[in-house]
């Protein structure tokens, strides 16, 4: 029988980043120059929360809100769900599909090293099946 992999397997290191101070409108140049859809939020370098296109897109959808003047920290989630890149790739999958997410942040000893999106798990599963099926 096969060991499990690790997350940090198949996770994007180096994840795109922005820091909490910077606007909304930045966030969503990012997220379209990068073609990406979360964001880590961070605080003089520290790790406070996930911002994501949905929770940008329903923020600036509120009237009087100007994408320019509002801060990504006043549309991140805080305390995003994290694993250890040690974490087994079944359970961050199961984890994720519990709670309904489209990504975990990967931290080491609070250290942020990766994210792990559903299409990374989409590209994980396909090179697991690719492994299982077309030896």
């Amino acid at each position: 029988m096969k060991t499990m992999p690790k997350i940090m397997k198949f996770m994007t290191s180096h994840p795109h980043t922005i820091n909490s101070h910077l606007s909304l409108a930045q966030a969503e140049k990012m997220m379209s120059e990068y073609h990406i859809r979360h964001l880590p939020v961070l605080e003089g370098g520290k790790l406070i929360g996930l911002v994501s296109d949905r929770d940008l897109k329903m923020v600036m959808s509120f009237k009087d809100v100007d994408p320019v003047k509002v801060t990504v920290e006043e549309a991140c989630t805080f305390d995003p769900i994290t694993v250890s890149p040690e974490s087994d790739l079944d359970e961050v999958v199961k984890l994720m599909a519990e709670k309904r997410i489209g990504s975990v942040l990967v931290a080491d000893n609070n250290k942020l090293v990766g994210i792990y999106t559903w299409v990374d798990a989409l590209n994980s599963m396909s090179e697991i099946l690719n492994q299982r099926f077309h030896h």
